[in-house]
């Protein structure tokens, strides 16, 4: 029998919540949080890229133009083509104008034409191992050397064009020059351009926006 205001000690262990001691109910929340840490980083952590494998480089175009880019290029085009044991074709592109025929013959630039292959086909030489086979010169004429860069990657079917830029202004803005534009927007294969350093080097602010 029980008298009012006790409970019996069976009930009273009833009603009574189960004691947890705080160092092990501080342990477990913590043990939680840092699992619900873990799992917060792994959803927002970055998944890597697959490296995709690099396509072998195996035919090499290269556009010359008789300027100074050229032997920092040709320097560059040495180094991939030898590490890839790539072949490589030399091109030179003399330009007809509008009002001409496009088999107009022009001698002064014919001649300019095939001295910058000359030259460049003797450090060519280099970039192949002396393998004659390996390396080939071409003069083409044609309205526009970048259409016609970009015709002879086709049909050699290159898997990289390497050419030379310099800065140069054109209506008060510097530019690259209408070839290296038309070839990096039109051409299907990749395309690496030279820049070479320069002295008087500047900001173009007409640029910034």
């Amino acid at each position: 029998m029980c008298r009012s205001g006790q409970v019996s000690n069976e009930y009273n262990e009833q009603l009574r919540p189960e004691r947890v001691a705080p160092e092990a109910f501080f342990g477990e929340w913590q043990q939680a949080e840092d699992s619900y840490l873990v799992s917060l980083r792994q959803a927002f952590r970055p998944t890597p890229l697959e490296r995709q494998p690099q396509a072998a480089v195996r035919r090499i175009l290269v556009p010359v133009s008789g300027s100074d880019a050229d032997s920092r290029l040709l320097a560059v085009v040495e180094k991939v083509a030898r590490r890839q044991n790539a072949s490589v074709t030399i091109v030179y592109v003399v330009e007809v104008q509008q009002s001409m025929p496009l088999d107009a013959e022009l001698p002064a630039e014919i001649e300019r034409g095939e001295a910058v292959l000359r030259d460049a086909e003797k450090i060519g030489l280099q970039c192949v191992d002396g393998k004659q086979a390996m390396l080939t010169t071409e003069l083409l004429q044609a309205r526009s050397a970048g259409s016609a860069i970009v015709d002879e990657a086709i049909d050699r079917n290159v898997d990289i064009i390497m050419m030379g830029a310099t800065i140069h202004k054109k209506l008060g803005r510097q530019t690259i020059g209408e070839t290296v534009d038309y070839v990096l927007k039109n051409a299907p294969c990749e395309v690496l351009v030279i820049r070479p350093a320069t002295t008087d080097w500047q900001v173009d602010h007409s640029e910034i926006v």
